[in-house]
């Protein structure tokens, strides 16, 4: 992780303080995660999202043209149509690693290997609690079926990403129980830490990881839910801690409130700790409408990295610093980064309520129309009357109107 000087470039101008505080942390965090995408699994999990075979192959096509390096295709056991869906996606060789999710029974092994994917997520509860009340199991016969699957699995010659459900909440004893068994008499390549019910803090997460690499030897991994809102700062804080492999879904979708955003946490990882991903940018915004619309989710307007409005100013105050500054060809003042970093298309000056005289001005002047004080203020007027009647914004015909009402050529 090199820090010098990676707050500001040629398209982004971020804080100083933010690699500051890294400085302590050189040669402990990576300089590069590896992106393990669940859209196609745990993001079909978010109630009432269903993914046609069809689906899942153009949202895999475009996540593979975005750079991302795994690709949780689904679960071959839901249905003939997952199955299918998994395994005509790992056969098109689309460039990223292609992964099933799984029970840790032999039979969904043996499903995985029919669909001829590279690897498995194999699941198991790893907190007491859930494992006696939720399963009805003891915590022996949790260590032995993952004992034996991972085994299996990995003399079958797939990859083994061995998953704890509800690690963050079970007492270290029990998580270290089941883990450090399976590590010994059964297979991992990786150890997926999984948040399952979004309880950590970002202090908390830092904490558990590095206890977590302090004991096993093998890559960690971090999948977070978002249920206090803290997905992507909790995945960031266990790359921090050591954690090379993020689970992300496109647009946070997921279970309850989400899995982890994977535009934000790549945006994050990438300006605001200097830590690189093979994700191209300029595609989230392309790939995050492509998921909103199969996925019948909508993306809220002001959402970091992919909303609609991320790049639309109203606020004559900042209208003002527009004007000014894209003279200059100076936007990163009032930006964090260009908008073609995430694929958006550029600024857009909303006219409404909040409007002021440089909006009035500006647009004026997009019309090559000069207008004095008094004149642009009675069209601030109208602007501000009409948009306060109708709870909107006016379009640029109808302030074009009010110019032409007002200063007629």
């Amino acid at each position: 992780m090199s820090t010098g000087g990676l707050y500001r470039g040629e398209d982004h101008f971020v804080s100083f303080y933010d690699f500051e505080a890294l400085e302590d942390l050189k040669g402990k965090v990576p300089d590069r995660v590896e992106v393990h995408d669940v859209t196609l699994r745990d993001g079909e999990q978010q109630a009432g999202v269903i993914f046609t075979k069809d689906d899942k192959v153009r949202i895999a096509r475009a996540l593979a043209e975005a750079g991302v390096d795994r690709i949780e295709a689904g679960m071959p056991t839901v249905s003939d149509q997952d199955f299918h869906a998994v395994r005509e996606i790992a056969h098109l060789r689309l460039g990223p690693k292609i992964y099933s999710f799984a029970r840790c029974m032999n039979a969904d092994v043996d499903r995985a290997l029919d669909a001829d994917v590279d690897g498995v997520v194999m699941e198991i509860p790893s907190s007491d609690h859930l494992i006696e009340r939720g399963y009805g199991w003891t915590v022996d016969r949790a260590i032995e079926l993952s004992i034996s699957a991972t085994r299996y699995a990995h003399d079958h010659g797939l990859r083994v990403v061995f998953f704890t459900i509800d690690a963050t909440r079970s007492p270290f004893d029990t998580f270290w129980s089941i883990v450090g068994r399976v590590a010994k008499e059964g297979y991992m390549d990786s150890l997926t830490v999984a948040d399952t019910f979004g309880v950590l803090s970002p202090q908390g997460t830092v904490r558990f990881i590095e206890r977590v690499r302090s004991v096993v030897d093998k890559p960690v991994e971090i999948h977070a839910h978002n249920d206090f809102g803290l997905g992507v700062a909790n995945t960031v804080a266990a790359v921090l801690g050591g954690a090379s492999t993020v689970h992300v879904s496109v647009n946070g979708i997921g279970e309850r409130s989400g899995n982890t955003s994977l535009e934000e946490t790549v945006m994050a990882l990438r300006y605001l700790y200097g830590i690189r991903t093979g994700v191209r940018t300029e595609r989230l915004r392309e790939l995050s409408k492509l998921v909103s619309e199969l996925s019948r989710v909508s993306v809220p307007p002001q959402k970091a990295i992919v909303g609609d409005n991320l790049f639309t100013v109203e606020s004559g105050i900042i209208v003002g610093w527009y004007r000014r500054l894209a003279e200059r060809g100076d936007l990163l003042e009032m930006f964090p980064y260009k908008p073609s970093v995430v694929g958006q298309e550029g600024v857009k000056i909303a006219i409404g309520k909040k409007s002021g005289m440089d909006t009035i001005y500006y647009m004026a002047e997009k019309m090559g129309v000069k207008l004095s004080e008094d004149e642009a203020m009675r069209v601030l007027r109208a602007v501000k009357e009409i948009s306060l009647a109708r709870k909107g914004l006016l379009n640029e015909e109808e302030l074009a109107a009010l110019i032409r009402l007002t200063k007629p050529q």
